[in-house]
């Protein structure tokens, strides 16, 4: 790791997660969630005479030294990140609850700045499979660093566990968001919002009769949950809002992608659709692409040819460099000819 003040935080938080979930014999997200609320209260919280003596006395040799310690929102959420790399395979967490990598964050994070017609001074970012929060999180950091905007994030999630580690990852951070626990598919209580970034799950919604409210519910049996998604996403944007969605690499390939190519027809601009190399997932099934959309309105045009292409390997310096250009030439070209 190069940076040794998150590494610091990050073996502390790791051994702590660790020594906390023997004691209390539940869950590894559990325990790194009450270490994290721990970090943030400077003290060891406890329930039910746990953790014991001995657990408590160890948990306060490796926090106590990070509570007179002063941590960056990005190292704070660089821990957090690399210590659930290592709960999720504890825990053997289903695929669409694993982590999001950072490179997802940071592709979003350059398309959404070069799409933004001006820098703003607020910006409003949703995630509707919030999770853990760090892809949100990664993105809203990355904004306010590039742009210098006020931005707050929405974050939505039917998992109350993995949201309780959001909730205070995003404390520690001092992230201005608002969580919500409920069905991303159900009515959202908050307004419409500049920026929908979401690594969506892929599989079949259960309830049919909610379903049957989209466009893009399936005209018999379950219907696709990240097409759902997708379209209430669209619904939150405001004019002109961009919708950034990472989803299966052959979601144009499906039975239902003639639907989905349709409505997007219809609905929204297709700006583009960049597919992450392979090498980045654990089988060829898993690979994904983003789906790049824009919402129409507010001067927003369709680009007059999709920007389609591969993400290079990360380690590819030369090919990253090559990328960036290409998508600048793109945007040149396609979007910002007539500005």
């Amino acid at each position: 790791m190069a940076n040794e003040h998150m590494e610091e935080l990050y073996n502390a938080m790791s051994m702590a997660s660790s020594t906390l979930q023997r004691n209390i014999d539940g869950s590894m997200l559990t325990a790194l969630t009450e270490v994290a609320e721990d970090l943030h209260a400077g003290d060891i919280h406890h329930e039910d005479g746990l953790p014991d003596a001995e657990t408590t006395a160890r948990l306060q040799e490796l926090l106590s030294p990070l509570w007179a310690e002063q941590y960056q929102p990005e190292e704070i959420r660089q821990a957090i990140q690399l210590v659930l790399v290592k709960v999720m395979q504890f825990d053997a967490t289903e695929p669409n609850k694993q982590v999001t990598p950072d490179a997802l964050a940071t592709l979003a994070t350059y398309l959404i700045t070069l799409m933004l017609p001006q820098q703003p001074q607020e910006l409003a970012v949703a995630d509707l499979a919030v999770g853990t929060g760090n892809l949100l999180f990664a993105v809203i950091n990355a904004l306010q660093e590039q742009t210098g905007a006020r931005v707050h994030g929405y974050g939505v999630d039917n998992d109350e566990d993995v949201l309780a580690l959001a909730g205070v990852s995003a404390t520690l951070q001092g992230t201005d968001v608002d969580l919500y626990h409920q069905d991303a598919l159900d009515t959202l209580v908050f307004g419409q919002v500049d920026v929908v970034v979401s690594d969506l799950p892929v599989g079949y919604y259960p309830l049919d009769e909610r379903a049957a409210g989209f466009g893009l519910a399936a005209k018999s049996g379950h219907s696709y949950a990240h097409h759902l998604l997708i379209e209430q996403a669209l619904r939150q944007l405001k004019p002109g809002g961009l919708g950034m969605f990472y989803v299966p690499a052959n979601v144009f390939k499906t039975d239902e992608s003639a639907t989905l190519t349709q409505w997007l027809t219809k609905h929204a601009f297709f700006q583009g659709l960049l597919t992450l190399p392979e090498s980045m997932f654990s089988s060829p099934d898993a690979q994904k692409s983003l789906l790049f959309l824009q919402k129409p309105g507010a001067g927003a045009r369709q680009a007059t040819q999709v920007l389609l292409g591969e993400f290079p390997q990360l380690d590819n310096s030369e090919g990253l460099k090559q990328f960036v250009s290409a998508v600048q030439s793109w945007y040149q070209a396609n979007i910002q000819l007539g500005d």
